[in-house]
């Protein structure tokens, strides 16, 4: 399983990009997916995540309606469609494949198992 972040750049607040997180080697839609950011000196944290069947679909309050979460199966890829950037979602943003450790909903339940490569998010004036 190869994965890869891409859609990355720079933008000024309150723009919108759509990052993009694509998988060779396995169909992606039999997967759970997390969306994941880290800043300079903090630690990586999980902000969207979909589980296989797309029933339980989770946000951070710090990007709930703002970010969304999708899949395109026929593209073998998910998406994070972000909108009303802020300069705090300035980051590096990775996309994983893994598993979810529960059916709660409502609460961060992914479990990383396979990473991508990071994409760069600067959200600047």
């Amino acid at each position: 399983v190869q994965l890869q972040a891409s859609g990355g750049g720079l933008v000024q607040p309150g723009g919108s990009l759509r990052l993009s997180c694509t998988c060779t080697g396995f169909p992606l839609d039999r997967l759970a997916v997390g969306w994941f950011r880290q800043s300079p000196g903090k630690d990586r944290e999980g902000i969207s995540s979909i589980n296989s069947s797309d029933d339980n679909i989770y946000y951070d309050d710090s990007v709930k309606g703002r970010f969304t979460i999708s899949r395109d199966n026929a593209e073998n890829a998910v998406y994070l469609k972000m909108n009303n950037l802020k300069t705090e979602d300035t980051a590096v943003y990775y996309c994983a494949t893994g598993y979810y450790s529960s059916s709660a909903v409502e609460v961060w339940n992914f479990v990383p198992v396979y990473w991508g490569q990071g994409t760069q998010v600067t959200v600047s004036s």
